[in-house]
């Protein structure tokens, strides 16, 4: 699949699940990507914060071939050049990780760069340096980011407005079944999903709740 056909699959996309090795022991990492393929998730990401590189890379190599054959993108967190070796579709840098020039330089013309992103600023900057989605959060606080200031609502419906309409971006942070009708309200069309769907009894259900909302 090429940037331009990955690019096709994030706009088309609602749902962006990650799993992270936070909520996920390494033993459950298949199982838990195919709950969220089979509920419907469009995106997923490994996120492995603090994990020893050979983990993470048995980890993406657990979760590539299930994307694949769901046909959903697969992004890694951090890490460009794993995310070459191993042919994810995507890699994702938070702010403190370089200009997006340097990642692309690493990975090359065709994988997809996102970019965590939590304010306007931010957001209109990561498009401005070629960011082919961002994420914009958090929204509500959450455990998954344990210390981030939540940004709120009240500048989604802009920042879709004014970034939204050139790249993909998905609202994120605290995001739950009980809030979400406020997030569509605020203007936004894409989430990506974490702490709520990894802890949920039934992770492929709580992901088609989420989807069926979100569409």
């Amino acid at each position: 699949m090429n940037r331009l056909a990955r690019r096709k699959r994030l706009e088309d996309a609602w749902l962006y699940g990650i799993v992270d090795f936070g909520y996920v022991a390494a033993e459950e990492i298949a199982k838990i990507t195919q709950d969220l393929l089979t509920g419907g998730a469009d995106v997923l990401q490994l996120r492995a914060k603090g994990v020893e590189l050979e983990t993470v890379a048995a980890a993406a190599r657990e979760m590539i071939p299930l994307c694949k054959a769901a046909g959903v993108p697969f992004i890694l967190n951090d890490y460009p050049e794993m995310a070459v070796a191993l042919g994810a579709d995507g890699v994702h840098v938070g702010q403190e990780d370089g200009m997006l020039k340097e990642v692309r330089n690493i990975v090359g013309a065709e994988i997809l760069i996102g970019r965590s992103t939590h304010s306007l600023e931010q957001a209109q900057a990561a498009l401005d340096e070629g960011a082919d989605y961002i994420g914009y959060g958090p929204l509500f606080p959450t455990p998954t980011k344990a210390g981030r200031t939540a940004i709120g609502l009240h500048g989604v419906r802009r920042m879709e407005d004014q970034v939204g309409r050139h790249l993909p971006a998905f609202c994120i942070g605290g995001i739950r079944p009980e809030n979400l009708d406020q997030v569509i309200a605020a203007g936004a069309r894409r989430c990506v999903v974490v702490s709520y769907l990894l802890t949920a009894e039934d992770v492929a259900a709580a992901a088609s709740e989420l989807k069926d909302k979100l569409r």
